[in-house]
Formats: structure tokens, sequence, C-alpha cells
């Protein structure tokens, strides 16, 4: 049976990418979220979109399936909160109680001021204060992972 060895993910990009590596003597396949079929020989998966996945490596010869969950982080460049059900909520992609549960988001207007501070498990923030909806305009975030890396940039509100 395959054994999985490495999973490298490139994530926060325009072409986030997940590379296998397996130990064991065999011939394997690779499936990314689907269990059942969509197997493929190469070891790499491109523009894979942010979220939680899952890995499968399944053995050629039926000698079964290993499978390890990986997470690519995504961080949306806008959010448009008109209740549409679209887009509604900004917060950060492939998080989950699993996967950097305790990861600290604050969001800041234009001018420094921390306007707020997400749970990373939450549905995000839908781009109020105090009850009250704020304009559209760039804000900015600082995200601090449980690694230590540390991710700062903006994002927009778009009313």
């Amino acid at each position: 049976m395959a054994q999985i060895a490495n999973i490298k993910v490139n994530e926060l990009s325009e072409n986030n990418s997940i590379l296998i590596t397996v130990n064991g003597i065999g011939s394997y396949e690779n499936s990314l979220d689907d269990s059942e079929n969509l197997y493929q020989d190469n070891n790499l998966f491109e523009n894979v979109s942010a979220g939680i996945h899952q890995v499968y490596i399944r053995d050629k010869n039926g000698c079964g399936v290993a499978e390890q969950s990986v997470a690519i982080l995504g961080i949306p460049r806008f959010f448009t909160p008109n209740n549409d059900g679209y887009n509604d909520y900004w917060t950060i992609k492939g998080i989950n109680s699993t996967f950097n549960s305790k990861t600290v988001i604050n969001i800041f207007n234009r001018y420094g001021k921390l306007i707020k501070n997400i749970n990373p498990q939450s549905q995000g923030w839908d781009g109020t204060i105090n009850g009250q909806p704020l304009p559209t305009d760039d804000y900015w975030f600082t995200v601090k992972l449980e690694n230590g890396k540390q991710i700062k940039g903006h994002f927009s509100l778009k009313r």
C-alpha cells in the first residue's frame, strides 16, 4: 500500500498547486477530492482552489488507497456584502478546526484603525462595524498563522 511521504503546497498564488511524494514500491495514481474516479498518473495538481482538499493515492495493482487532507490558503481580493449569497463575507480560505484554527486575523481601515478581529473558523467579516455598513473602500489585513508566518495585504469591499 502507498504511504504518502510528503505533500508540498504552493498557495496564496495565481496557480495554487499540490505535489505529492509517495513512499513504497509499486505503481501509483493520484486523485484530488475524488476517491472513486478521476485518477491521474501525474503527482502534481495545478490550479487548485483555496480551501480544504483530500488527496488520494491508489496502488494500480489494487493494494489499497492512502489519503490525506490538505489545506490551501487563499485570500479573497474583494467581497460584496449585499446578501446575494456570493462573496458576502471576507475571510481566509483553507482554515478549519484542523488546519490553522488558531490563526489571528485583523482588519484595518486605510488609516490603520482596527476594524475587526475575525475568528478564523467563523463566516468572516460582513463589512460592518457596530452593526453599521462600512463604505466601499480598500481595507487592510494582517494574518498570523499558527506556525508564526505573517501575511499582510489588502482587499476591496464593494457595495
